[in-house]
């Protein structure tokens, strides 16, 4: 789950940053190996954008603390920021649950889906019902801590918040925790109240916390708000109240006259989200109070929550089952540990795998690591296109060469075969010459024998009884290209009849240089009884072509 051994985790609160490093140990651990607490010193009301100052605390840290060195990080961000909804889902099949889960997302985020960056988790089952925790960020807040973290020198590579982070942690150190357990992270900004009971989770962010002391103070005492945070770390804490309370003549007793009436805001908060974590999602009497944040050090705070809620109170210790490098002091982490139950959660996202897996990274920064994870890849293929190209060129190069060898050889040969080339040139020049002439001789032997064949085939095919009295060549006017034969001849009316002509006829048709054949006309001989004339009209081929005998087209029928 993680590139080397080393894990960074990086805290970022309203008042102060928290960066922590560890080291993965053998068989499922971690230690801490260094850490740095660094204050953000500014006036949340009178600085809207505090991106300058966290970018200078982390680089005074790396540049301070030589142990740390820059590297991928895990990033949580206040509970404050995002908006944590609870939603039952009907049983479906796991392919269906992102789409519901988005249409949920939807219906729950106070803001257009595409402005906020969210995701969820699957935190139970009950009655059949999925039990899924949602969370959302607006875009432009996570990507503004994330730019400041880039512009740090560090590689954000998980946005995780700090609730969560919490629960995680004491999921790992207090796994042998029984009943409803509730862990109070009280801050500059917000207290979160996280509830743990079983493997179900509920978060509720209470803006009531260290800055709100801090704002009394300075109505209290008309100072700054860098002079009312002096004050009360120096002297603020929880006032007993009734016969304890003082008689507020000194600064520590006003001072923690208002430390004790933010405490009851608080608690009169903490128990309005008990009652509805009992009420509404069916939890638990809480049994155990584990607190955590820069605000639950003040004295007092313990027994006061205690003597309230009525409820076992202790300090989370995030190290219970983790290991803490010897080079780190004893009193250092001492004095520090209610500041590093967020890193330790993020270090556990880094290393193992976690009961609450939450990333709230921006799609731009998502999409930019995954192309520079594929960057390798990218590589490796335009070099295997370059040394595809490159073989692919060695292949050209080297046929190229073979072809040449082989042009080289066709040429040789064909100049050995010019010469003989030429001859047969001559050859065939002198066989047109040859051709031609006989060509010539062979017309004129046609023209001189085409009669001679012509009358041979009309006498070859005459019937008994007739003769021809005359044979004339036409040109038909219509059809300039056309030579026609019009036959002239007689026939004793007792052999020569009708259906004689006619059958004489369809015989010359496509005998020898005869084509179509037509029958013009047959008719008894004028003054006589025994004799019958007809005409008939061929047309003349230049080529003798044989055709199939048919029946010849009549224009003038017999005895007209």
């Amino acid at each position: 789950m993680f590139g080397s051994d080393r894990v960074l985790a990086l805290d970022i609160g309203a008042s102060k940053l928290v960066l922590a490093q560890f080291k993965v140990v053998k068989p499922r651990g971690l230690e801490l190996t260094d850490y740095a607490v660094s204050k953000l010193d500014f006036d949340p009301d009178t600085t809207p954008d505090p991106s300058a100052f966290i970018v200078a605390a982390i680089r005074d840290v790396l540049r301070t603390h030589s142990g740390i060195r820059p590297g991928p990080v895990a990033l949580s961000i206040s509970g404050q920021m995002v908006f944590p909804r609870y939603v039952k889902l009907p049983p479906v099949t796991p392919d269906k649950i992102p789409q519901i889960v988005r249409y949920e997302a939807q219906q729950n985020v106070p803001f257009p889906i595409d402005e906020v960056v969210w995701d969820y988790q699957l935190v139970g089952q009950d009655s059949g019902e999925l039990s899924v925790m949602l969370v959302a960020v607006k875009g432009e807040a996570v990507k503004n801590l994330t730019d400041c973290v880039e512009a740090a020198g560090l590689e954000p590579v998980l946005v995780d918040v700090s609730p969560l982070a919490l629960y995680n942690a004491v999921r790992f150190n207090y796994f042998d925790l029984t009943g409803c357990t509730i862990i109070l992270d009280m801050g500059a900004r917000s207290t979160n109240v996280v509830f743990l009971e079983g493997n179900r989770i509920f978060s509720r962010s209470i803006p009531v916390a260290g800055i709100a002391i801090t704002k009394d103070v300075m109505k209290e005492f008309e100072l700054s708000f860098e002079e009312a945070e002096q004050l009360k770390i120096a002297h603020a804490f929880v006032g007993f109240g009734g016969a304890y309370e003082g008689h507020e003549v000194g600064v520590a007793d006003r001072t923690s006259k208002i430390v004790r009436n933010v405490m009851t805001r608080l608690h009169a908060e903490v128990s309005r989200t008990i009652n509805f974590y009992r009420s509404q999602q069916g939890g638990s009497q809480p049994s155990l109070v584990l607190l955590s944040g820069g605000c639950s050090v003040i004295p007092h705070v313990n027994t006061f929550l205690k003597e309230k809620l009525k409820i076992e109170v202790d300090y989370l210790n995030p190290f219970k089952n983790m290991a803490v490098s010897s080079s780190i002091p004893a009193e250092k982490i001492g004095s520090d540990v209610h500041l590093l139950g967020e890193t330790v959660g993020l270090a556990l996202r880094r290393a193992l795998s976690c009961p609450v897996e939450i990333n709230l990274m921006p799609p731009q920064l998502v999409a930019r690591k995954v192309f520079q994870r594929r960057l390798p890849f990218l590589g490796m293929a335009g070099l295997g296109v370059i040394l595809l190209m490159l073989v692919f060129w060695v292949f050209l190069h080297r046929m190229r060469g073979m072809a040449e060898e082989r042009l080289e050889k066709v040429e040789a040969r064909v100049a050995a075969l010019e010469g003989p080339c030429a001859g047969l040139k001559s050859l065939a020049a002198e066989e047109a010459v040859v051709n031609a002439k006989i060509a010539g001789l062979s017309d004129r032997i046609r023209d001189r024998t085409r009669w001679l064949s012509v009358v041979s085939d009309l006498h070859s095919r005459m019937p008994a009884g007739m003769w021809l009295t005359s044979l004339d060549a036409v040109t038909p006017p219509d059809k300039p290209n056309e030579n026609r034969l019009v036959i002239q001849g007689m026939g004793f009316s007792d052999k020569v009849s009708h259906p004689t002509i006619t059958d004489y006829a369809n015989k010359l048709k496509g005998a020898g240089y005869l084509g179509d054949s037509v029958l013009k006309k047959v008719r008894p001989v004028s003054k006589t009884d025994y004799l019958n004339e007809f005409v008939i009209e061929v047309k003349l081929n230049d080529k003798p072509s044989p055709l199939a005998p048919g029946k010849p087209e009549e224009e003038v029928p017999a005895g007209t």
